[in-house]
């Protein structure tokens, strides 16, 4: 498939988040509650779909949720609880930069948890999900797929690129190694936890801006929106009075006009 050229990229992205707009202003008015889970392996293009996703929008209505690594006291929690204070209120779209389904990936991967632990985790999770969906919050799941050659790729460009090489971790660089067994923690994943109630939806990733396009124009599938009536807006008269006088700003404040 030939490359997409970057201005009809554009010009469907701009189409893509005029609607996505339209359906913070449905959510909002609506009282909906939606979630949102982005999983996929490392460079996969999580973060670059995830931040066309939300650049128009206001992050009130659309909030990312990235945690790191948990504390010790998270680890003698319940598993889900630490996710659980994120979830969306009424009027609110909660999109998970990795989520709960940690577990079946990396922490199964580099032997972070036990198996008594991973097969707990897959007798809750379905039915937690579950009861989400049956108290009112829609929940939408996409696995991001590249690859074994376009990971490769894309890990030797952050390499080579000093701008990105912040994005590598020791943790990255190890799941290259264990590509292999990724794949097999991922069958797993999609197997036991693709359920009627949330399924999973794959996208196809190797390309990155078809991928987001694809991404966000299937996820306002998922929400039947329609467009809010809104009141004009009118800018009122800016309010004169004689005896305001404005102070000058001192000299050693003002940033220095370098450009």
């Amino acid at each position: 498939m030939a490359k997409m050229k970057g201005k009809e990229y554009e010009e469907e992205m701009t189409r893509l988040q005029g609607e996505l707009c339209m359906l913070q202003d449905y959510v909002k008015e609506s009282g909906q509650r939606v979630v949102i889970i982005f999983e996929g392996r490392d460079a996969a293009g999580k973060g670059g779909t995830i931040r066309a996703l939300t650049e128009k929008v206001s992050p009130r209505v659309f909030r990312v949720i990235a945690l790191p690594a948990p504390s010790d006291r998270e680890k003698s929690q319940m598993y889900i609880q630490r996710y659980l204070q994120h979830f969306p209120a009424a009027g609110e779209i909660a999109i998970f930069d990795r989520s709960w389904y940690n577990r079946a990936g990396v922490e199964r991967v580099m032997n972070f948890c036990t198996d008594d632990e991973y097969e707990e985790f897959f007798r809750s999770v379905p039915e937690f999900e579950k009861m989400l969906v049956r108290s009112g919050v829609q929940i939408v799941k996409y696995w991001f797929s590249i690859t074994d050659e376009e990971q490769e790729i894309r890990f030797q460009n952050r390499i080579h690129d000093p701008l990105k090489q912040w994005k590598l971790s020791p943790m990255d660089l190890e799941s290259r190694r264990r590509w292999e067994a990724y794949t097999q923690a991922k069958e797993v994943m999609l197997q036991r936890s693709h359920i009627p109630e949330a399924p999973w939806w794959v996208v196809q990733a190797v390309d990155k801006k078809r991928a987001r396009l694809n991404c966000i124009q299937h996820l306002l599938n998922q929400v039947p929106y329609h467009e809010i009536e809104h009141p004009r807006v009118e800018l009122p008269a800016r309010v004169y009075h004689d005896e305001y006088s404005r102070q000058p700003v001192p000299a050693s404040m003002i940033v220095p006009e370098v450009y």
